[in-house]
Order: structure tokens, then C-alpha cells, then sequence
């Protein structure tokens, strides 16, 4: 790495071998300078790291600057040879207004009616609505009292209805609006008086009703040809815990831990009996399960960027060219190169990277005392990890299933960094869980072509979307 022309590395290896030379200094002396090196190696490596060349979101990046908009040439509004959309008209509408002709504004003479021209105006009209049931009470001579039976799901003298828990809950997991938010909205807009322990009470139901999806879900996931996995951190009472993402472009799952390796994943039980390809961004844990492997090749553009920038690699800016014309290449080719196209993207690959052992060398280990592997560069890890993974990183032009990059995983994720951002954390690992399982059922059915809204009203319900086709009854 070079800050301000000065190689960070080079410099630091000097001081290491001058340390090792230096046979006057005692062992504590020696242990600090050693903590001491390898903080200023931690902190150099940060330097000039964005959202571009690491995984750093653009949030952070230093003094970021928007690029400016271009001029607009164009006119405002829909272009040349553009289909546009417009409202249509409604075939029942809820409310006929009929204008009559004024005839004394006519001439005299017979007129006769010929029909109607229509015009809709669309609007909302948002207010509650009560149902009240009647239960008929009989009485026999001796004072015996019957009682007509109320439908099963009515249960209390006063309660709230699908329609309000289906609100509350889409507002609150879907579109993560704060409990005290909902109850403005309730009150000022339908003058319905709800509390957050309401709103929380609503969350775990659905929660308690989803205990079959998350079953079936994962059953589903289990038998995919392809599965994307992920995890991000996330805080929970202010401890730093793991939720974890499986997922394709069919079905989500969702799942907290406190752990982020082996023991989170077999606990979620996907992965652990998994037979088939798995897309990660090379997490080492994720080398124990399934039967082949495609890494994130986003996450490697990334890397290479930072090798560029930050150490001067010329062989990673001609391997993210190679990269990208290999990913083109697959795409105009239908999702699969042909096997000689492949082969020669491939002899280029391999090509480049014996090119790059000129360029970054492994450590010198002559005369190495200490045990155990010498520490290499990041882009010198980043070379071996392409040469030693090359399958999995050019997996994409070979399989149709496997896509370029980890996208949809980190985009099923991305929700939940808003969720933070927004609520800070989460209360407890229950109320984790709770939006865990929510948010993998919507998801799932939003994939499958469901709203969030006849997700959560079929769920309450206690009916499942079509596409789960099972006859169970999923509260049951």
C-alpha cells in the first residue's frame, strides 16, 4: 500500500527486520514495537477505503460528492415512441352521480335521451368501520337463558378487526414506520385508538401464524438448485448479534443469532443437508455445506479496485477489465458461454494471474523463524484467492443458474440495514425474530408476485397464498 508515495508495507517489513536483528532489546520492548506495527499495518489498510473499492456503504465515504446532472436536452414528460400509462376507467364504481340537461337552456323543440357521458374521479376515503353482532338471547318459561353463538373469531366485547391488524402490522414490518408513528396515524386519520403494546401484540401474532411458513419455506429453499447466503451485523439491545439470509430468486429466509459462523448456519437448518450450489462472498464457514460453490465476483471488483488504488496493482485493473467483458460475454451468450469461449476466457485468466506473480510476489521466507504462515499482502491474498478459487469465481459462464455476483442476497438484506438505521436496534432477540419471520414471508410472497398487503390479509385469514400450494391452514 502507498500513502503519500511512501510503500506502507515496505516500510514496515524494514522496521520488522531491523526488530529481529536487533538481538539488545528485551522480550517486552520487542512484544510492544511488534503490537505496535501491526496497528499502524490495521490502520494504513484503512486509509482511502469507500464504498467503491471495499464494502463500505457510500454513507461513509470521505467528502463524498455527487456527480452534477448532466444538462437535460429533452423535454419534460413522456418521449417520442414512449407507451404511456393513464388511468382507465372503473367498471363499478361505488357512487353514480347523474347530471341532468337544464332544458330550459335548450331551443324549443322533442328531445329525447341517447345515454350518458362518463367521467371518474378517483379518491380515497379513509375512516373506520364498526360491525356490531347481535347475539339473540331466548328465554324459556323456567328462566332458562339461550344464547345465538357469535362467529369463532369474535371474542371479546370490543376488539379490532383483520383490517386494522393488517394495517399495523404492514406498516410496522414492511414499511418499518415507528409504533408511535402508527398510532398518529390510526388516530388522526380513522379515529382509532391503538397503543404500540396493540401494535406489538398484532406482530406477534404473525409471528405465531407464520411457525408453518417458516417450515415450508425451508423446505423449499432446501431443495433449490441454487441458494444465495449472507449475513450482516445487527445490534440487539445494544449487543452486536448476526442475522443471517438464505435465499433466491423465489424464496427468503431469514434468521438471528448471536453467532455468525457453523453454528448460526446449522442452527437455521438450510444449508446443512444442502446438496447444491451455494453464491457467497467467500464467508469461510460456508465451505462446509452444500455441493459446489460461486463467489461474489462484485465483492472481488471491489477488492481489485482497492488493489489498484491503494497498492498500484497493474494486474487487478486488467483483471477487473477481464472480469466484466467475461460477465458481457455471458449475458449476450443467453446466461452460458460455449465451451470454447469458455476455455479461452479462461487460458486468459490463468494468463493474468502468472502475470500477476511478477507483479506481487509472495513474502520472502528466507531465513523465517517464526512458525505458521507469513503474512502476506491484501492483494497478494486477493491473487491467491482468485488462482486457488478459479472455479467458483468463473462458475457464472459455465452454469445458467449462477449469477455474476451475491446481488440478491445483499439486496434481500438491504431492508434490514434500513430497519437499523431507522429503529437503532433492535429491543430484544424476540422482537429480532418476530421481524425475521415476517419479513422472510413478505418477501417471499412479493417474489411470487403477492402484495405485502393480501400477504398479511390472507395470513390473518388464517389462509395460504396460492403459490404455497398445501391444504393446511396456516395458523394451524
Amino acid at each position: 500500500m502507498t500513502v503519500e508515495n511512501i510503500n506502507v508495507e515496505k516500510a514496515i517489513q524494514r522496521v520488522n527486520d531491523l526488530v529481529e536483528q536487533e538481538r539488545t532489546l528485551s522480550p517486552a520492548l520487542k512484544a510492544s514495537l511488534e503490537v505496535l506495527l501491526l496497528l499502524v499495518t490495521i490502520l494504513a489498510n484503512r486509509l482511502g477505503l469507500n464504498s467503491k473499492n471495499s464494502s463500505k456503504p457510500p454513507s461513509s465515504d470521505p467528502n463524498r460528492k455527487k456527480k452534477p446532472k448532466e444538462q437535460a436536452t429533452r423535454q419534460p414528460g413522456g418521449q417520442q415512441g414512449h407507451k404511456g400509462t393513464t388511468l382507465k376507467p372503473f367498471p363499478d364504481p361505488d357512487l353514480v352521480k347523474v347530471i341532468s340537461v337544464d332544458r330550459n337552456t335548450l331551443p324549443q323543440g322533442d328531445y329525447q335521451s341517447v345515454g350518458f357521458e362518463t367521467r371518474q374521479v378517483v379518491d380515497l376515503d379513509i375512516s373506520k368501520f364498526i360491525t356490531e353482532w347481535r347475539a339473540e338471547i331466548l328465554e324459556n318459561q323456567k328462566g332458562k337463558r339461550y344464547v345465538a353463538p357469535f362467529p369463532k373469531d369474535v371474542t371479546r366485547p370490543v376488539q379490532y378487526g383483520i383490517g386494522v391488524k393488517t394495517n399495523a402490522v404492514y406498516m410496522s414490518q414492511y414499511q418499518l414506520i415507528p409504533y408511535n408513528r402508527i398510532e398518529d396515524h390510526f388516530q388522526d386519520q380513522m379515529g382509532i385508538p391503538i397503543s404500540a403494546g396493540t401494535i406489538v401484540n398484532f406482530n406477534r401474532d404473525a409471528f405465531e401464524c407464520l411457525e408453518f411458513f417458516e417450515s415450508w419455506v425451508k423446505k423449499q429453499l432446501a431443495v433449490s438448485t441454487l441458494l444465495h447466503s449472507d449475513e450482516t451485523g445487527i445490534n440487539v439491545g445494544g449487543t452486536r448479534r448476526w442475522l443471517h439470509n438464505v435465499s433466491n430468486d423465489s424464496f427468503t429466509c431469514f434468521y438471528p443469532h448471536p453467532k455468525r459462523g457453523s453454528e448460526a448456519i446449522d442452527e437455521m437448518g438450510i444449508l446443512s443437508a444442502y446438496k447444491g450450489i451455494i453464491c457467497h462472498d467467500h464467508w469461510k464457514p460456508y465451505f462446509k455445506y452444500g455441493g459446489s460453490h460461486a463467489l461474489c465476483n462484485a465483492h472481488h471488483l471491489r477488492e481489485l479496485e482497492r488493489a489498484v488504488e491503494q497498492d498500484k496493482q497493474k494486474w487487478a485493473e486488467q483483471m477487473i477489465s477481464l472480469l466484466k467483458e467475461i460477465n458481457k460475454a455471458t449475458n449476450e451468450a443467453g446466461g452460458c458461454l460455449e465451451t470454447a469461449q469458455a476455455q479461452h476466457y479462461r487460458k486468459r485468466y490463468r494468463d493474468l494471474l502468472c502475470e500477476a506473480e511478477l507483479e506481487c510476489p509472495p513474502p520472502d521466507e528466507t531465513g523465517k523463524k517464526k512458525r505458521g504462515k507469513t503474512a502476506r499482502s491484501k492483494a497478494r491474498n486477493l491473487l491467491e484467492r482468485l488462482r486457488g478459487f478459479e472455479n467458483e469465481t468463473l462458475r457464472f459462464m459455465v452454469d445458467q443458474n449462477v449469477p455474476f455476483s451475491n446481488n440478491q442476497a445483499e439486496s434481500d438484506l438491504r431492508m434490514t440495514k434500513v430497519q437499523q438505521k431507522i429503529s437503532g436496534c433492535f429491543r430484544s432477540m424476540d422482537g429480532a425474530k418476530i421481524f425475521c419471520r415476517i419479513r422472510s414471508y413478505l418477501s417471499t410472497c412479493r417474489k411470487q408476485g403477492v402484495t405485502a398487503s393480501d400477504a398479511l390479509r390472507l395470513l390473518f385469514q388464517g389462509k395460504c397464498p396460492a403459490f404455497m400450494d398445501v391444504k393446511e391452514h396456516c395458523a394451524e
